[in-house]
């Protein structure tokens, strides 16, 4: 089946192309370029004019629809998966929080049988924790919280290829270690949860920690430690060049001063966007799968109000949120929802760009950056 995407303002990685078209087959793009005539036989979509861009790909999500992935259950992925995609998220890494060994690989078994179906939707398993610092544990769930441990470490990742992402806090015990153990096999090492300082963050970037998750929460900035002045994590990343970053782009997380900030630092080569997205995401009950939080201002909470804890945002807010709250240009954002993280994810190959031989991975954005269609 031939699919024609006709009149659209289509972004490339060379730019925009006005009165674009998009041709895909079989799921996979054939042609990108000016204006083409009709190809006979082709299902026609025509774009009226608007945003024809790559979709989204989520590398830190949680769970939508009343659903997480914690559940460990297919039906569960499944809704989460078709929920963020009418949003704009055309893949995705399930996220898991800190778990115990037993739920890690339930979700290892559910995540190779979908990364095998067409349309790869599902591109490996992001494990957030359980190697987190208890005292930086915002909505994560203590009980599930541990110290590196090799034997179990390295038996998962024996076990199976599908764990693309492993999230630690450096500073614990045997997490440098760790980091280099993950890194060597070609996994993203990210820093999460963390106290970590200058020292610490360099420390772990050269055992391999290359990605810093849902920068700004979760780690201090710049502080007093009795009167003395300290740098904190914030601090550190920045002054590693080639660290990543992630942000919950969704203007109460990190607000759109801050995301002016990040993007003006790192770029939009070196910066990401992520939902963190939780069961309650686009679904009305608020207390759906954790009933310890609670939505209040348009993000979840911890409902003693200690912590956020996650959030209810879909990529569609993302983008809006960068571009009309922050003021950052729309093919940046897109980049940075798209692109960057096949980059960081290592699955540009085949994902990330409207470029013939990828992914047919399309969303459709009107002026208001809404989502009009998706394939």
């Amino acid at each position: 089946m031939t699919t024609q995407i006709i009149n659209g303002k289509v972004l490339t990685p060379q730019g925009w192309i006005d009165n674009g078209t998009v041709v895909f087959e079989d799921n996979i793009i054939t042609y990108v370029g000016e204006g083409k005539a009709p190809i006979e036989g082709a299902e026609i979509y025509d774009a009226r004019g608007n945003y024809v861009v790559p979709g989204g790909i989520d590398m830190h999500c949680h769970g939508a629809g009343g659903r997480d992935f914690m559940e460990c259950d297919e039906a569960a992925f499944r809704t989460i998966i078709d929920t963020h995609r009418q949003f704009g998220t055309t893949s995705l890494f399930p996220t898991l929080a800190s778990s115990s060994t037993e739920m890690i690989e339930k979700a290892i078994g559910i995540t190779e049988k979908l990364m095998k179906e067409p349309g790869r939707q599902v591109l490996g398993l992001h494990l957030e924790g359980p190697y987190l610092n208890p005292s930086m544990a915002g909505g994560q769930i203590p009980e599930y919280m541990t110290m590196p441990d090799p034997v179990t470490y390295r038996r998962l990742l024996d076990s199976t290829d599908c764990i693309k992402r492993w999230d630690a806090s450096p500073e614990l015990a045997g997490a440098m270690e760790f980091g280099k153990f993950v890194s060597d096999r070609g996994i993203v090492a990210g820093i999460a949860h963390t106290t970590a300082g200058y020292e610490i963050v360099s420390d772990a970037f050269a055992h391999g920690y290359s990605h810093v998750t849902h920068f700004y929460n979760a780690m201090p900035g710049f502080h007093k430690v009795g009167e003395y002045k300290q740098e904190g994590t914030v601090e550190s990343v920045y002054l590693i060049d080639d660290l990543t970053v992630e942000v919950i782009a969704d203007g109460i997380h990190v607000p759109p001063a801050i995301l002016k900030l990040i993007h003006k630092i790192k770029g939009a080569d070196r910066m990401c966007l992520v939902t963190d997205a939780l069961a309650c995401t686009a679904c009305e009950d608020a207390e759906a799968f954790d009933p310890r939080v609670m939505i209040e201002d348009g993000v979840c909470k911890l409902k003693d109000r200690s912590a956020l804890a996650g959030s209810v945002a879909t990529m569609d807010r993302l983008i809006r949120t960068i571009v009309q709250k922050a003021g950052i240009p729309l093919e940046d954002a897109i980049k940075m929802s798209s692109l960057t993280p096949a980059r960081i994810m290592h699955v540009d190959d085949r994902k990330g760009s409207l470029e013939v031989g990828k992914d047919a991975d399309i969303v459709i954005y009107n002026q208001e950056l809404f989502v009009e269609k998706v394939f």
